[in-house]
């Protein structure tokens, strides 16, 4: 038995007993699930990390599943997503550990607790199976995992019910379109392990091929939460216990960017230019759109739900570009778009789990997620304060954030991608490289806001103005997490082999841009090459710097001067108060007016006239809601006509023995008139 067997058998083994640490009783079962999670997300993560050093390994057990059996296979590319899910993992357990064991309602029941173990074995589980019933299988595992995880906090909040009708009825469409994909390429490819569907996707048709990868794309698209089919990411994340939601956003939503690229490019071995013009648009729709929801929310989660949305776009944009590249022949241009969003796979999962931990950690001191109601939490929470502004960073892809050097990356390959000759190309590409740096620069204003608004400044509500920070374990967790994001962004260059390694695994071969650390920021003009470590060690020591000097200069200035405390003048106005300051609302106004045709945010005035006299008005109430546009316009009427359908069907019930048998009449005889026409 290798090493990859081995830490995924430890895995197994370690979320197997997770369900029965839940029936300890006490806040030691806190400590005992987060170990048994713990564990389980370490050992996937050496199982991800050995198979990125070259390790394979296969396996098959007839006995575990009915009639076709389980089929597993661990390969560069799985070993990627299973590292990144794995450690993950590890690091959110440890800070599930006081975010539950503190009475976070429905995340400390046992129930939740039971499930959280078994819901970290799919995440590290999904990239290894090797078969269409293995991986349906595993995915619907996770799928109704993540489904009671989202349902915790059921009895608290009946916002939280209605995010899990929509997530289970999303999810579930997404499962009818995985299983008719790959069940139709299964019967075409006359087998349904992935070596026969690789042999097998040669013999399928154009249309067969183009109908597969439509029905496949689509499913992973919604786990991706990828713009339309995004709806029930903004309602569950944000529901969601918030060790939870980290996982499904820094996780689980790889998944659907796996998905796509192992059925892409492994199993059906690339296709027509048209696949990845779809899929770039959709990307780069994901990224816009979702930026733009994230600029005006004021609900703290809410806005890190649709900056999910907004790096999945950038990540599909990579994946598509690579796809076109390796269309038009173009295999090292292809290969660097598929590295670079890899890349920004492995980056987004670790300031995005670090960003939902650190608003766990507010909303456990608060209560609250408005950022309205915040304020102030930078001296009463400075290392949550600290850790959420280094997410940001990252989440920014500014220099020495570590989302900059994946962006960057993704940038290049677009822009050098330009020589690949089509005139699809030549439009596609310059609108995906504006559309990736309008989204870059939206949301460098949605995490100043956040930042902002949230930390700093004066408490808006008595529950910012008690907040404490959190306990010693929600900080280690989190600074696992941050010092993840410390080493992508110092040397980026570590991962390069590894990186070319699945970049190969998905079939594009031959290239190899990135091994050897080939990750790097070179300046034009100048004969140095200068790594990211050392960008970050001068931009820290001129900030440093910076800030020193005024305090030397102001020490130096006190030796001869007296200082009296005394009142500033003021103009009368009296001091500021915390209705003063900017709130996530206001902040986001001028970019909302900007935007007003993308958003169309809805606004009602209701004056109320005092009774005596309609020239004196006793009220004025305002109400001003930004609503999901997608949502709005393409949701809201498929359920108005599935209501007006369903009252209209209850007629059809009348309770009549005679009517019931008439109903089984007619389906027999259209069933014989469909079979008599197909013979």
């Amino acid at each position: 038995m290798n090493t990859v067997a081995t830490a995924l058998a430890v895995a197994a083994g370690s979320a197997a007993s997770g369900p029965a640490a839940a029936l300890i009783s006490g806040r030691v079962r806190a400590a005992a699930v987060g170990v048994c999670t713990g564990v389980s997300g370490v050992a996937g993560c050496c199982a991800g990390v050995a198979a990125l050093g070259g390790a394979r390994w296969s396996a098959e057990l007839p006995w575990l599943l009915p009639l076709a059996g389980v089929r597993l296979h661990v390969d560069a590319l799985s070993g990627l997503f299973m590292a990144v899910a794995g450690a993950v993992v590890a690091a959110v357990s440890l800070y599930g550990v006081g975010y539950s064991g503190h009475g976070r309602g429905g995340a400390a029941s046992r129930g939740v607790q039971g499930v959280l173990p078994l819901f970290a074995l799919t995440l590290v589980l999904v990239p290894a199976a090797a078969s269409v019933s293995t991986f349906l299988v595993l995915w619907e595992a996770m799928a109704l995992a993540s489904l009671l995880l989202v349902l915790a906090e059921h009895r608290e909040r009946s916002s939280v019910r209605t995010a899990g009708v929509w997530y289970a009825v999303m999810t579930h469409l997404g499962l009818v379109l995985l299983l008719t994909g790959l069940a139709w390429f299964a019967a075409d490819a006359g087998g349904e392990d992935f070596a026969s569907l690789r042999e097998g996707a040669g013999d399928l048709s154009p249309a067969a091929r183009g109908g597969v990868f439509l029905l496949v794309t689509a499913a992973f698209a919604s786990k991706a939460g990828a713009v339309p089919l995004h709806a029930w990411l903004p309602r569950a994340h944000p529901e969601a216990p918030s060790h939870i939601s980290a996982l499904m956003s820094a996780a689980m939503v790889n998944l659907g960017v796996y998905g796509i690229v192992r059925v892409g490019f492994d199993l059906l071995g690339g296709g027509a230019r048209w696949w990845w013009l779809v899929l770039i648009a959709v990307g780069g729709l994901s990224a816009v759109y979702g930026i733009l929801q994230a600029a005006v929310s004021s609900d703290l989660k809410r806005l890190l739900a649709y900056s999910t949305s907004e790096n999945m776009g950038l990540v599909l944009i990579g994946v598509g570009a690579a796809g076109l590249f390796a269309a038009a022949g173009q295999r090292g241009p292809a290969a660097l778009a598929l590295g670079a969003a890899l890349l920004h796979v492995v980056n987004h999962s670790a300031f995005k789990a670090l960003l939902f931990c650190a608003a766990g950690s507010v909303l456990r001191a608060t209560g609250v997620r408005d950022m309205d109601r915040l304020g102030g939490l930078r001296a009463r929470m400075p290392v949550t304060a600290g850790l959420f502004a280094l997410a940001s960073l990252g989440a920014v892809a500014l220099p020495p954030g570590n989302g900059f050097v994946s962006e960057w990356l993704l940038l290049q390959s677009l822009i050098h991608g330009l020589a690949v000759p089509g005139l699809s190309t030549a439009i596609v590409l310059p609108l995906a490289v504006a559309l990736i740096a309008l989204s870059a620069g939206v949301a460098a204003a949605v995490f100043v806001k956040a930042l902002g608004v949230s930390f700093f400044a004066r408490p808006r509500s008595p529950q910012a103005a008690e907040a404490r920070e959190s306990p010693a374990s929600m900080l280690a967790g989190m600074g696992l997490l941050a010092a993840g994001c410390g080493v992508l962004a110092l040397v980026p260059g570590l991962l390069g082999g590894a990186l070319d390694r699945a970049v190969a695994t998905a079939g594009l071969t031959g290239a190899g841009p990135l091994a050897g650390g080939g990750l790097r920021v070179e300046l034009d003009g100048l004969a140095a090459r200068l790594s990211p470590l050392w960008v970050t060690a001068a931009l820290a020591a001129a900030v440093v710097l910076a800030a020193a000097l005024p305090r030397l200069a102001v020490r130096r200035r006190s030796r001869h001067v007296r200082r009296r405390d005394v009142r500033l003048w003021d103009c009368g106005g009296g001091s500021p108060t915390p209705r003063m300051a900017y709130t996530a609302t206001s902040f986001a106004e001028p970019l909302q007016r900007v935007f007003d045709d993308v958003l169309a945010p809805e606004q009602d005035v209701d004056v109320t006239p005092v009774r005596e006299s309609a020239y004196l008005v006793e009220r004025v109430r305002f109400q001003h809601a930004v609503p999901d546009r997608v949502e709005h316009r393409l949701y809201r009427p498929v359920l108005a006509a599935l209501a007006v359908t369903g009252r209209g069907a209850r007629r059809l019930a009348g309770g009549s023995v005679h009517l019931y048998l008439g109903y089984g009449f007619a389906v027999l005889v259209l069933l014989l008139a469909v079979l008599a026409v197909g013979w």
